[in-house]
Formats: structure tokens, C-alpha cells, sequence
């Protein structure tokens, strides 16, 4: 079943940023833009690389008005832990958030049950809390954070600009489109 337009799960977990423990709930989300980037367990060896990517993209995210949480069914312990030990993951400045019993990995349906680990799910979710964008991929393959930051730049703008719609390939300041009936079959 699709996840667009779903309304996020509530929810209040512990989160490891700038080496602080600190609570995240549904509602420090709800009024911005916001990413939610499953990944399935720290101390692995895809998931340090996208989450450096993430990092290294994060200034972007926040500039466009977009807080960034990772997740994974590990404890905000275990993140600060990983944190401490891991010269791509000192980089983050995101929050890291602790999902130790799978209330959001189960809430955005991503939750590998017989395993007890997180799906690769990335999510963005509007203002409104509600889902407006997902992709699950395989455990093996890591993903792009420019190709995320593109997505979320075309949620925003269609979003912002009613009856406008981004075609593929879309940039940031490219043309989009109306559609209309003088457009059906001209394209």
C-alpha cells in the first residue's frame, strides 16, 4: 500500500546530536520539511557512507529549510558510540535518531521483523507531517544524497506553486510544466 500522503506515526524517542542526548517527537517535526533516512544498523560498512554523504550535504538540507534525521534500531548509545569511533560518522551534526523498539520502523513500514533491523528507507515528509516522497532500496546499495536534495527541492517547489509540475530530470530554476489540454500530446 502506498505511503503518499500517509501522516507520520507519533511518536517521542531519545536521539544522539552535537554529543548530547535529546528527545525527538512527531511534534518537533510537524511546521518543516523533513527526512526521515532509515538505515539498518551502526558499526556496518554501506550505511557509514551514505550517512558521511548526508552529512556532507546537510548545510543544503537546512538552507532549504529541512531537518534531517537518520534511523536505526540501535540506541542513542550505540550512535554516540559509533560516533566516537568512526571518522565519517564525527561528521554529522544531524540528529541521530534511536529506534530500539521499532516505533518508527514500523510506522513507516520498513521494519525487517525476523531481523529486527530497518529497511533502506529514505522519506520526506511535509510541514503537515504527512509523507510526500519514500524509496526503499536493498540493503547492499547506498544512496545519493544529491539525487535526495533534488527530490526534496521539487517537493518544495511544486508544493509552493500551485497547478506546476516538475518533469523529469527537474533542477532547481529549470522550467516546469502546466499541464493543461493544450499540453496532451505535445510532449
Amino acid at each position: 500500500m502506498s505511503q503518499i500522503g500517509k501522516e507520520i506515526v507519533d511518536f517521542n524517542v531519545q536521539a544522539f546530536v552535537n554529543n548530547e542526548f535529546k528527545s525527538v517527537s512527531k511534534a518537533d517535526v510537524l511546521g518543516k520539511w523533513s527526512i526521515f533516512f532509515f538505515y539498518p544498523a551502526d558499526f556496518t560498512f554501506v550505511c557509514p557512507t551514505e550517512l558521511e554523504d548526508l552529512a556532507n550535504k546537510y548545510a543544503d538540507f537546512k538552507a532549504a529549510g529541512c531537518e534531517v534525521y537518520s534511523v536505526s534500531c540501535d540506541t542513542h548509545f550505540v550512535h554516540k558510540a559509533w560516533h566516537d569511533t568512526s571518522s565519517a560518522i564525527k561528521k554529522i551534526q544531524y540528529p541521530m535518531l534511536a529506534d530500539p523498539t521499532a516505533v518508527l520502523a514500523r510506522g513507516f513500514d520498513v521494519m525487517i521483523e525476523e531481523v529486527g533491523l530497518a529497511e533502506r528507507g529514505t522519506f520526506i515528509v511535509n510541514p503537515e507531517g504527512k509523507i510526500v516522497s519514500y524509496e526503499v532500496v536493498a540493503g547492499n546499495i547506498g544512496r545519493n544524497a544529491d539525487e535526495l536534495f533534488n527530490r526534496l527541492q521539487a517537493l518544495q517547489f511544486v508544493a509552493s506553486h500551485d497547478g506546476e509540475v516538475c518533469p523529469a530530470k527537474w533542477k532547481q530554476g529549470a522550467e516546469t510544466l502546466k499541464p493543461s489540454i493544450d499540453l496532451v500530446g505535445k510532449i
